[in-house]
């Protein structure tokens, strides 16, 4: 049974049928899935989700399918822990890491959208599927469009990290270089879906694609014990995990399955690809857009789609946004490593080192616990910090050179 009732423009309240739609005819703003809440609350208890299997769909009441879904069957419920070693090293009191660099099948949050995505897909009838991407996304879509027996299309920037593309290329999909940004490669796949019968899932699949990052809201709260974390630092590239999270927040306190509390969010970017970040510094929501030049190309979106519902989540629920630069980011990556035994890709990296910042700043309480959100794995990104390993010269196998060599940094011997 579905919750879901129909599609809404986000600016006009324009209502549409719950179809395969790229944008509002009206004003071209994005559409939202709208829920029958009343129906919710009657129908659904949270001891409820308690009882089923560790996965995003335990919470399948509030995602837009009709009926089950065909992919995405062991994704999501990622770990959520306490990092206290990371705390001492930020200079506060409690950090929790929502680590989505594990999640299933292709290590990135965005298997959770992708599930939704292609899930809808084979509802709507479509045989192909597409996106544009800067990564995690053409992982995604290209596994579980295996798992679907669906073709794809994967277009991406011809300078996308190598590791990525080969994760892509691995599962069959037709990969497309595009000489250009995200921005550019964005525009390509738009003017094809208008002509092909394809579904894009950041196209005309975007409004369904983009409630499955509510996934990571829902399971943040339940791991707190049902509560809202007061403070939460969230990546940002198109803007919409942060809303999503944000919406799955409102909809816990709708069906009450946690207090009415406030959280703060605060938004990270990129110093070399920030115009949600430098908006929500002017206190504007309106979107300045950039050309990206940084080494975190998840996050490399110069004209986020959803940009400036990023920044009136941030400003609303008092929060800030802050940007790192590609040397902080290469920093952050190294310090969750260290603390916590998480390796991230870059923009967990983003994530981190815009945590210190703000806490150095006193944007951040030092007093209050925050939730930092990682959304991809370190594997993915290994050529942002191949210059920054520490090289060794190899020593013959033998105790006088280790004692030469490392001696002075190794424990002292047991007595």
């Amino acid at each position: 049974m579905s919750y879901s009732t129909c599609l809404q423009c986000r600016e006009c309240g324009r209502q549409y049928e719950l179809k395969p739609i790229a944008a509002c005819e009206e004003c071209w703003a994005p559409l939202e899935v709208v829920y029958d809440y009343p129906r919710l609350w009657s129908d659904l208890r949270r001891q409820d989700i308690a009882s089923r299997a560790p996965t995003m769909w335990r919470y399948r009441e509030l995602l837009p399918l009709q009926g089950e879904p065909c992919v995405g069957l062991q994704t999501g419920f990622t770990p959520l822990f306490r990092a206290d070693r990371l705390a001492r090293e930020l200079g506060i009191c409690e950090v929790y890491v929502k680590n989505d660099a594990v999640n299933h099948p292709t290590l990135s949050f965005k298997d959770r959208v992708v599930a939704v995505a292609l899930s809808k897909a084979q509802e709507f009838g479509f045989q192909t599927v597409s996106c544009s991407s800067t990564g995690n996304l053409a992982n995604a879509v290209a596994a579980q469009a295996a798992v679907a027996g669906l073709a794809a299309y994967i277009f991406i920037p011809a300078d996308l990290e190598a590791e990525k593309i080969l994760s892509t290329e691995v599962f069959g999909a037709t990969v497309v270089r595009v000489a250009g940004n995200y921005d550019q490669v964005n525009r390509l796949c738009a003017e094809i879906s208008m002509k092909y019968p394809w579904g894009f899932v950041n196209v005309n699949l975007r409004s369904y694609y983009a409630e499955g990052s509510k996934t990571v809201g829902y399971e943040i709260a339940e791991q707190l014990g049902w509560r809202l974390p007061r403070n939460i630092v969230v990546p940002m590239a198109g803007g919409a995990l942060i809303t999503k999270i944000h919406k799955a927040f409102e909809d816990l306190k709708k069906l009450g399955w946690v207090e009415n509390a406030p959280t703060r969010f605060f938004g990270a970017q990129a110093t070399g690809c920030a115009p949600i970040a430098m908006a929500a510094k002017k206190g504007v929501a309106e979107i300045d857009p950039v050309k990206p030049q940084t080494i975190a190309k998840s996050l490399a979106i110069g004209n986020p789609a959803d940009g400036r519902y990023a920044v009136k989540t941030i400003l609303t629920t008092g929060g800030a946004g802050e940007d790192v630069s590609d040397e902080e980011i290469v920093a952050g990556i190294r310090l969750l490593a260290e603390t916590e035994g998480v390796f991230t890709e870059t923009a967990g990296g983003v994530t981190v080192a815009v945590a210190s910042k703000l806490i150095e700043s006193g944007k951040l309480d030092r007093n209050e616990p925050v939730v930092l959100v990682i959304t991809g794995n370190g594997l993915k990104t290994l050529s942002a910090i191949g210059g920054a390993t520490r090289q060794t010269s190899a020593i013959r196998p033998k105790l006088a050179d280790f004692e030469e060599h490392y001696v002075a940094e190794a424990a002292p011997a047991a007595v």
